[in-house]
């Protein structure tokens, strides 16, 4: 596959070259006494290479920001779901992780903005400042760090997108700085990616929910997503027509447009334009964390520098390939290629898994998205209350998330590519009973506490830092407001009261 890419590649670059000199007579080629292996070497993605690893050090620094802002009220010693427990119950073989030495939350601390820091050098290019041995350490560190965090995360962690920011981060390390000709088999595994997240994403929707078929899944979407954005009533109320268009744009786009990644250019650029078109569209109709973004950045890859010096003018400089740093990408490669095999098998399998790992390091796995669209959006809405004795007239205050929806005449916020993990999980309690949630009685308990480091995770708290003496959650159906109901009362929302989640609870006093 790498060989008849590559040499599709040199084929178009020597025609290319001959079409534009200067024709003064006979051409006469010199010959070659290149090595064996120079074919495996890719100046022509020079630039492909630069503006990957600037992109994948931005949603590294969001990754680790997030992880400064929200791990220790969630996973802290104090914390939801405290990480030493995970760590007695889980051997250091399941989940490898430095915080198997020590956890502290100072610790986390130091890990997460060792992690910005670093992230913050690598979008200013200081890696490429460095000999090799250390830019490919700059590189690992990043992985090693947030991959210490990712796999004592638990729920919290158990996004498709913490795995890919993992995958992606080890072809990273393996790169080089802009002083070393880029490797173009990493270029082609970082397609591989790329397809994987497309080409699985497909495959569950048309194995999954019947709506991708007949395409009316974005007839209620855009409304039922787990975190809408501003513009997701707009387009909520798009036509019907244009609705199913939508889904046969993504159809093509995730079935067909991936294969195109592994042809010759400008053909896998055209592919990496289709992909990044639709990854822009998803951007602005939802908040999904940093799954466009670092999709976008993967497709990249199909770019070559041909076509980014239109965007970005530059040029390289002398560039080499060592024989040792050849020989370790070699074996990445290869290392890559035998681990990919329970992925593709995974792809054509009946019973295809979505957004897994086949391994703890998180190298190579598997991914997808929306197989089954709900159709109807439930919430939790939880409340508490100073008043005692509860009657049927007591008043209960509304706590107010910061991306969930809630109050109704509040417009949708956009967040992403920031991951408000905690109202992630809250879309998801809302399908089924509190009992298969173990954060969310704790979640209660902290709010009865008044625990400062929860309530910063929150928007707003109706009691200032003070203790409720009760609090209940509440299940509601929300629905998008027509446009005369928006018109009429300034509402994005309207609910109704279902059910109740969980009755009124307290802190047991002495």
């Amino acid at each position: 596959m790498f060989a008849a890419a590559r040499a599709a590649a040199r084929h178009e670059l020597e025609l290319r070259s001959i079409a534009e000199r200067p024709f003064d007579g006979p051409v006469h080629r010199p010959i070659s006494l290149a090595a064996p292996m120079d074919w495996l070497g890719a100046s022509d993605y020079w630039l492909t290479r630069l503006v990957f690893q600037r992109a994948l050090a931005a949603i590294y620094l969001v990754a680790f920001l997030v992880a400064v802002n929200q791990f220790r009220p969630l996973l802290g010693e104090h914390g939801l779901l405290p990480v030493p427990d995970f760590i007695r119950a889980v051997p250091f073989r399941r989940s490898p992780s430095l915080f198997y030495v020590r956890y502290s939350d100072r610790i986390l601390l130091a890990v997460a903005w060792t992690g910005f820091a670093l992230a913050a050098g690598a979008i200013v290019g200081a890696p490429d400042l460095l000999p090799l041995p250390l830019t490919m350490a700059w590189w690992a560190a990043l992985w090693a760090l947030y991959l210490s965090i990712v796999n004592v995360g638990q729920t919290f962690y158990a996004f498709g997108w913490e795995s890919l920011l993992c995958e992606t981060g080890f072809l990273a390390i393996f790169l080089g700085p802009a002083s070393v000709t880029p490797f173009f088999p990493l270029i082609v595994l970082l397609r591989w990616l790329l397809f994987r997240v497309e080409f699985g994403a497909g495959l569950i929707k048309m194995r999954g929910d019947r709506c991708w078929r007949d395409l009316t899944c974005l007839y209620y979407h855009h409304e039922t997503q787990p975190m809408p954005n501003p513009l997701s009533w707009y387009f909520h109320h798009l036509p019907k027509r244009l609705h199913r268009a939508e889904v046969l744009g993504n159809h093509f786009a995730q079935l067909v447009v991936p294969w195109f990644l592994f042809f010759p250019q400008p053909i896998a650029t055209l592919a990496g334009i289709v992909i990044t078109v639709t990854q822009a569209w998803l951007l602005l109709s939802g908040n999904f964390s940093w799954l466009n973004v670092i999709t976008i950045a993967l497709a990249i890859s199909a770019f070559d520098d041909a076509a980014l010096r239109r965007l970005i003018p530059s040029a390289p400089g002398a560039l080499e390939l060592p024989v040792p740093y050849l020989a370790l990408a070699l074996i990445v490669t290869a290392l890559i290629l035998l681990l990919s095999y329970r992925p593709a098998r995974n792809l054509v399998s009946r019973h295809q898994l979505m957004n897994y790992s086949f391994d703890p390091l998180h190298i190579v796995g598997t991914y997808g998205a929306f197989g089954s669209i709900t159709k109807e959006r439930y919430e939790i809405v939880i409340e508490g209350t100073d008043a005692l004795p509860l009657t049927a007239q007591t008043t209960w205050r509304e706590y107010e998330f910061k991306g969930k929806p809630g109050d109704v005449r509040r417009r949708p916020p956009q967040f992403a590519p920031y991951h408000l993990r905690l109202d992630w999980l809250m879309w998801f309690a809302a399908m089924s009973s509190p009992m298969y949630h173990e954060w969310f009685m704790p979640l209660l308990g902290k709010l009865l506490e008044a625990d400062r480091a929860v309530l910063r995770l929150l928007r707003a708290d109706p009691f200032a830092g003070k203790r409720p003496r009760f609090v209940r959650a509440r299940l509601y159906l929300y629905r998008f407001t027509t446009s005369a109901e928006r018109r009429e009362t300034g509402a994005w929302w309207h609910r109704d009261l279902v059910d109740e989640y969980v009755p009124p609870v307290a802190l047991r006093r002495a």
